[in-house]
């Protein structure tokens, strides 16, 4: 069974895997900005002198929503690279490869801090992504029940009484 297979049976469309990674470093770079640009606002906006608030809340999404933008990306790329390889290596298209992409990119992405601190960060990345992919396993079970054709329920037709 080819991957792109199953991935067309559950009806989300995707890039193939080589275009997938840049895709979703694109996508984590965009959320990571847009998401570091509200957060980054509102600090600058109140950490800064009234007089100030305006220029002091742009200066602040100026310098650092990019910075968290980075760092999704990056978080992007390297869960998108361990996807893909997992899919290539195991042949199928799972949420196993879904939470090991997630436990491997902890680990990888927190190596300089050591082993402990590695292994902390792909448990809590592989538990994260272990809680994304049952949440979403739920609710595709529970939009595909909902809308599951039912037959129609007959009504008993009453029972008319005999002359004997």
């Amino acid at each position: 069974m080819n991957p792109a297979d199953n991935v067309e049976e559950q009806g989300a469309v995707r890039e193939p895997c080589p275009w997938r990674i840049l895709d979703d470093a694109g996508g984590a770079f965009a959320m990571g900005a847009v998401g570091g640009g509200l957060v980054h606002a509102y600090k600058g906006y109140k950490n800064s002198p009234p007089g100030l608030r305006a220029s002091s809340m742009l200066k602040s999404v100026k310098f650092r929503a990019p910075l968290l933008g980075g760092s999704f990306a990056i978080w992007g790329t390297f869960y998108s690279g361990f996807d893909c390889s997992l899919m290539a290596v195991r042949g199928v298209d799972d949420m196993w490869n879904s939470i090991a992409a997630g436990f491997l990119t902890g680990g990888t992405l927190a190596i300089r801090q050591g082993p402990r601190a590695s292994f902390g960060a792909a448990a809590f990345g592989g538990i994260i992504l272990g809680v994304i992919e049952g949440i979403q396993l739920v609710l595709s079970n529970a939009v595909a029940g909902a809308s599951a054709p039912q037959a129609p329920q007959l009504e008993e037709a009453p029972s008319v009484p005999t002359m004997n």
